[in-house]
């Protein structure tokens, strides 16, 4: 087996996003299907778990600290894996057909403060931090800058590890700025959300420009969503990053099949790593890489 420096590859599963319903039989919902599905995909050969809510009882996204409590300790109980909390939830704005700047149907906005308030509480090893805003599908993610800075800096005083999202070039250039304040430790994680619906296109050359962008040092990660999901795997790993994969992403294992499990996508991940030479990195060689 190879063991040389840059030969483990960090695998993150993403168990359950915004999308996708209590109608979908296989997404994990309640505290207990989060942290299972989890633990199931870590066994797989996951290391670190990013970590949304539910609503138990419609599946919409929930931002409930107490469920997150009950995720994280049902996590850690049964492994000794990452926790990545979203701090995601509560951007989403959709204006009011009548009035631009009323909130429509669907809009989630919250305060930085009530963003950050379950990764104040709990203290997990890293949280997403998305630094700069979309459009995205249907609504808009708003990611206003001083909110930002305003989080990564008390996120930063916590010791937890921010992983900055950036759906395209101009999100990178922000958090360089935020590194430039020292609201950010370096190394800096990154982690980059190609193929989103008006985001960066998960092309062979953006990935290029993408990692020209980043601080010198930095460390990344990527997924790619819907089919963009193994390609960015690949890509990834060839060009020496780390990979996320997960229901979040994708609810398909391949075109036509849906997934079954987190598993089951972890384990396509992993088959890929390996053929590229490589191995699933464990998470006290996550924890190296990460420079936590």
């Amino acid at each position: 087996m190879d063991t040389e420096p840059g030969s483990k590859v960090v695998i993150t599963v993403s168990v359950t996003g915004a999308f996708g319903d209590i109608t979908v039989p296989f997404l994990p919902i309640t505290p207990k299907e989060i942290a299972e599905s989890a633990l199931g995909a870590f066994k797989t050969g996951a290391s670190v778990a990013h970590v949304h809510l539910r609503d138990v009882t419609t599946g919409k996204p929930s931002m409930d600290c107490a469920l997150y409590e009950e995720v994280v300790q049902r996590i850690r109980d049964g492994s000794d894996m990452l926790v990545n909390l979203s701090t995601g939830a509560g951007g989403r704005f959709i204006p009011s057909s009548e009035d631009p700047v009323g909130f429509g149907e669907g809009t989630i906005l919250k305060s930085p403060e009530r963003r950050i308030e379950h990764v104040l509480k709990l203290k997990p090893e890293i949280c997403s931090l998305d630094v700069g805003t979309i459009n995205f599908a249907a609504h808009m993610f708003l990611n206003f800058a001083p909110h930002v800075e305003w989080m990564s800096d008390q996120i930063k005083k916590a010791s937890v590890k921010p992983e900055l999202e950036v759906f395209e070039i101009g999100h990178i250039n922000f958090a360089k700025h935020l590194v430039k304040l020292d609201k950010v430790a370096c190394p800096a994680l990154f982690q980059f959300c190609m193929g989103v619906k008006w985001g960066i296109p998960a092309t062979v050359d953006n990935f290029l420009a993408m990692k020209r962008e980043l601080p010198q040092g930095s460390i990344w990660s990527a997924f790619g969503v819907g089919p963009n999901l193994y390609p960015a795997v690949a890509q990834s790993i060839l060009m020496g990053g780390n990979v996320r994969v997960g229901l979040e992403d994708s609810l398909y294992i391949e075109k036509g099949r849906k997934a079954t499990s987190n598993a089951e996508l972890v384990q396509k991940a992993v088959d890929i790593i390996r053929a590229l030479g490589k191995e699933p990195a464990t998470p006290a060689e996550t924890r190296n890489i990460f420079k936590l």
